[in-house]
């Protein structure tokens, strides 16, 4: 499939890099790091957890996470 996309800086450094020590095109290197990506562990994290409905959900509220709990989480993090 042929797609158009636009990267980081890095990130596209990171995925020439990769593909010319691989020897490989850089589109087949970038779908390599994604397989490797999404076959990946996710990080547990007891702040949150799955419920019986598939839903991510915040450990102790049973809240179904919203992209203001991520925002706000993501702001712990980093304060």
């Amino acid at each position: 499939m042929r797609a158009n996309i636009n990267l980081e800086t890095d990130a596209y450094t990171f995925a020439v890099t990769y593909a010319r020590a691989k020897g490989i095109a850089l589109g087949a290197a970038i779908s390599e790091l994604l397989r490797r990506a999404e076959q990946a562990p996710s990080p547990s994290s007891p702040m949150l957890i799955t419920n019986r409905s598939g839903l991510l959900v915040k450990a102790r509220a049973g809240r179904v996470v919203t992209l203001e709990i991520v925002r706000e989480l993501a702001e712990d993090d980093l304060g």
